[in-house]
């Protein structure tokens, strides 16, 4: 079984583009492409990854696919495009001749909108999507999640992951709201769960492994261990951890699985959900 990392961003460092990358975040204010992440998943025994977007723009497809000609160990991509457009169904029809594009995403969790995923212009493009086999990637803040359930349940043959287990508020140990609302949303079998991004809702500096376990628990009781992928959110996640101590989080914690269960969450789920080779 492969082992895969689900989500990671490659980027070239625009501090226009990238303004959300701010002061604090200086350790990632700097250039992330294959040759600094390679490394990375051979020394922590990964066999590939899943790049998703970091830029709302369809030059930032042709860079992630460019960049996935030239390296084999990126297995698939997580794009974005405009699912309001009236053209949604022309340019997927393009991106069907690019086999390393999945899915997509959209960055709802920065909309003023806070329910833009109820919006019928933004479902005619997700029921595009889904009419063309592909993803998508939910990123979200956990005072959407309460739109979610009406938005999955519109599109019951439709692939959903959400990313980052929806940020839940680490930092301040609050728990009530996002378990009952992850609660309500997982009894739809069609949505996955990306375990990853966790450190950066955590306290940056002072974060320990037993701050996760109460979150850790939500999720695997309420996902299982057949809809739960991990992902490392490689290199945001370099501004609480580097690699290996966010990874041994996840790791200590999934030891007590068994192998199966072990090797779906670690590679099988997402190689299944994103069709990876």
């Amino acid at each position: 079984m492969q082992r895969i990392d689900s989500h990671q961003h490659f980027w070239r460092f625009d501090p226009i583009r990238d303004s959300w990358i701010n002061d604090e975040m200086s350790v990632i204010q700097r250039d992330f492409l294959p040759e600094d992440l390679s490394p990375v998943l051979k020394e922590n025994k990964f066999d590939g990854c899943v790049a998703v977007q970091a830029d709302q723009s369809e030059e930032q497809n042709a860079f992630l696919l460019e960049l996935a000609a030239e390296n084999s160990f990126i297995k698939g991509i997580v794009g974005w495009i405009d699912l309001r457009s009236e053209n949604i169904v022309e340019s997927l029809q393009f991106y069907k001749g690019y086999e390393m594009i999945k899915g997509f995403r959209h960055v709802l969790q920065g909309e003023a909108d806070r329910a833009l995923m109820l919006n019928s212009e933004f479902k005619r493009g997700i029921k595009a999507l889904g009419n063309e086999g592909y993803t998508y990637d939910i990123l979200i803040f956990p005072d959407q999640l309460i739109y979610v359930p009406e938005f999955v349940s519109s599109f019951p043959d439709q692939k959903f992951v959400i990313d980052h287990i929806a940020k839940p508020p680490i930092k301040g140990q609050k728990i009530e709201d996002w378990a009952r609302d992850i609660r309500t949303l997982a009894q739809y079998e069609h949505v996955f769960c990306k375990v990853s991004g966790m450190v950066t809702e955590a306290d940056w500096k002072n974060w320990r492994k037993e701050d996760f376990n109460p979150y850790l628990d939500v999720i695997f009781e309420t996902f299982g261990s057949e809809r739960l992928m991990y992902g490392s959110d490689w290199p945001v996640c370099l501004v609480a951890a580097e690699y290996k101590n966010m990874l041994s989080i996840v790791s200590d914690y999934t030891s007590a699985l068994s192998e199966n269960e072990q090797n779906l969450f670690w590679g099988g789920n997402a190689s299944r959900f994103y069709g990876l080779d």
